[in-house]
């Protein structure tokens, strides 16, 4: 089975980059690149992806936002956000939006293959310091600190719901 992905970064070197990593794998194709979020619905149309490699900060529609629309009208394609950045809140809004992953660029290249083989047979793949941010965040909803204010205020941007 061919696993094919879609890449969605505005920086063509790393789209190139992730190209050629995956030209060395067989088993993975990269079926189309974006270059922001707005062209992934079209793209994912167009070309049925199993996997999309989604960085966050894109122009004209963020990877959250297309990781949002995409999902609603693609519920079968598996969304692994890859961005230079982590956050609490990025973090915990890819959970809720459905993303199967959270990597960051900073990761073992050599590991994104197999993480992609694994996302598309229905696993997910979350960096190990995306996951130490989620499980902090949610200790920290547990066991509030003294004096703090409502656990249950969510920090990250409402507007993808």
């Amino acid at each position: 089975m061919t696993v094919r992905v879609l890449l969605a970064d505005d920086h063509p070197l790393i789209r190139m980059a992730l190209r050629e990593l995956f030209a060395a794998s067989p088993d993975i194709e990269v079926v189309a690149e974006c270059a922001d979020g707005s062209e992934v619905l079209e793209a994912a149309e167009r070309t049925r992806p199993d996997v999309v490699l989604m960085d966050v900060k894109m122009p004209v529609m963020d990877g959250l936002q297309a990781t949002c629309a995409l999902l609603a009208a693609q519920p079968e394609v598996r969304v692994v956000i890859l961005t230079g950045a982590l956050t609490a809140a990025t973090a915990c809004e890819a959970q809720a939006l459905g993303a199967a992953g959270y990597l960051l660029k900073e990761d073992s290249p050599e590991e994104l293959p197999e993480r992609v083989r694994t996302v598309a047979a229905g696993g997910t793949a979350w960096s190990e310091a995306a996951r130490a941010v989620l499980e902090q965040r949610w200790e920290s909803i547990a066991a509030p600190a003294a004096g703090s204010s409502s656990p249950y205020v969510d920090e990250s941007p409402s507007r993808y719901r």
